[in-house]
C-alpha cells in the first residue's frame, strides 16, 4: 500500500455501495473516516461491516452540507483521500423532488470540496453514474465520449459533479480527480451481513424481486416488454457490489497522478430484466411472479460499459458471475427480511 494514501475519508459510508467498499478499505489496511447522515442507511451496517473485516472505523453521523460538522471531522484526522458516495440516488425520486436532489448531491458537495480546499486535501474519488453519458449515446459507452444530456435530475447532479471536480482540478493543478461511472451494482457481502437494504418500496429492480421473493411484496412489475431488445424488456450492465467495492481500492493508486481520471465501471455486458428473473428463479429455486407494465419514463432500451480502461489502468476487472450476484442477493434477504434491525 502506498502508505501516503493511508487515511481515507468516506462519506455515505453507511449507504449501500459505501458500506461495502469500507470493508475492503478496511481489510487492506487503510484507516476509514466514514460520515453519513442516515437518511437512507443505518449505523448498523458500518458495525457489521468492522466485525467482517476485524478493524474499526471512525465513524461520525452528519450532513456534509453542514459546514461545522465537516470542519470537526477534518480538523480531527489528517485526511489524505476523499471517497464520496453521500448523495440521494433514486431516479424516479429525483424527478419529483428535484430541489432536494439538487441541495444534496450538488450543495453538499461544493461544502465538502470548501473543507478540502481548506485543509489541504487534494485528492478524491467520486461515485458517478452511467447516465452522464445522457439518452443519445451509443453503445457501449466509452470515458472518450463527452457527458449528454442526462435523462433525470439524479443524472444531471452527477454530471454536475463532475463538471465541478474537473474545474476545481483545472483551477488547481494539484487536485487529482478519479471520476468512476458505476453502471449497475447488484448483490451483497458473501456473509449475507451486508446488503441493499432500500427505505420504503425499492426503486430498483434487485431488492425489488428479492422482496417479492421472501413475500413483503406481492409481484414484480416489469416496466416495458416491447423494446427493441432481445426479448422486448431493457438490458443493463449489472455488476455485484464486491466487484464495484474492489474498484474503489485500485482507484486509489490512480490518484498518484494529477489530473482527472474517468473510468467506467461495469462488467461489459447487457443482461435483460427477464434473463435476471428467471436466472434468479434457477440460482434460489423462488419463482418470481411479475408482470409486463408500461414503460416508465426516462428508461433507455440498452446501454453497457466498455470497461477497457478499468482493465489496463486499473488492473481491475469483474470476476464476479451473475449467479453469484443473484445468490448473494437472496442470502442476504433471507437473513435480514426487513434490512438492518
Amino acid at each position: 500500500m502506498n502508505r501516503q494514501l493511508n487515511s481515507i475519508l468516506v462519506t455515505g459510508g453507511a449507504g449501500y455501495i459505501g458500506v461495502h467498499t469500507l470493508v475492503q478499505l478496511l481489510e487492506a489496511g487503510y484507516e476509514v473516516i466514514a460520515v453519513d447522515n442516515l437518511a437512507n442507511s443505518s449505523i448498523e451496517a458500518v458495525r457489521r461491516a468492522e466485525n467482517i473485516a476485524g478493524k474499526r472505523a471512525t465513524s461520525y453521523i452528519g450532513d456534509i452540507r453542514d459546514a461545522d460538522f465537516l470542519d470537526q471531522v477534518f480538523a480531527r484526522h489528517a485526511i489524505d483521500v476523499v471517497i464520496h458516495f453521500a448523495g440521494l440516488k433514486a431516479v424516479g425520486e429525483s424527478a419529483q423532488q428535484p430541489l432536494a436532489y439538487y441541495d444534496n448531491n450538488v450543495c453538499g458537495t461544493v461544502t465538502l470540496c470548501r473543507k478540502m480546499l481548506k485543509y489541504g486535501v487534494r485528492r478524491i474519488i467520486f461515485s458517478s453514474s452511467a447516465t452522464v453519458y445522457g439518452s443519445d449515446a451509443p453503445v457501449p459507452y466509452l470515458e472518450t465520449m463527452p457527458r449528454g444530456k442526462p435523462a433525470n435530475p439524479y443524472g444531471a447532479t452527477k454530471a454536475i459533479i463532475e463538471q465541478l471536480l474537473t474545474d476545481i482540478s483545472g483551477a488547481s493543478p494539484d487536485w487529482s480527480v478519479v471520476l468512476l461511472r458505476y453502471f449497475n451494482p447488484i448483490g451483497a457481502h458473501p456473509s449475507g451481513l451486508l446488503g441493499d437494504a432500500p427505505s420504503g418500496i425499492p426503486n430498483n429492480l434487485l431488492p425489488y424481486l428479492t422482496q417479492v421473493a421472501v413475500g413483503k411484496l406481492a409481484q414484480l412489475t416489469v416496466f416495458g416488454g416491447d423494446y427493441d431488445t432481445q426479448d422486448g424488456t431493457c438490458e443493463r450492465d449489472y455488476l455485484h457490489v464486491m466487484d464495484l467495492a474492489d474498484a474503489h481500492v485500485k482507484a486509489l493508486q490512480a490518484l498518484t497522478d494529477v489530473g482527472v481520471h474517468i473510468y467506467n465501471i461495469g462488467t461489459g455486458k447487457a443482461l435483460s430484466v427477464l434473463e435476471i428473473i428467471n436466472t434468479f428463479t434457477a440460482v434460489t429455486g423462488q419463482a418470481i411472479p411479475y408482470t409486463i407494465g408500461p414503460r416508465r419514463a426516462g428508461d433507455l432500451p440498452v446501454f453497457w460499459a466498455d470497461a477497457g480502461k478499468a482493465r489496463k489502468e486499473l488492473n481491475w476487472q469483474a470476476s464476479r458471475s451473475l449467479e453469484q450476484m443473484l445468490a448473494d442477493a437472496w442470502r442476504w434477504q433471507q437473513q435480514n427480511p426487513e434490512g438492518y434491525p
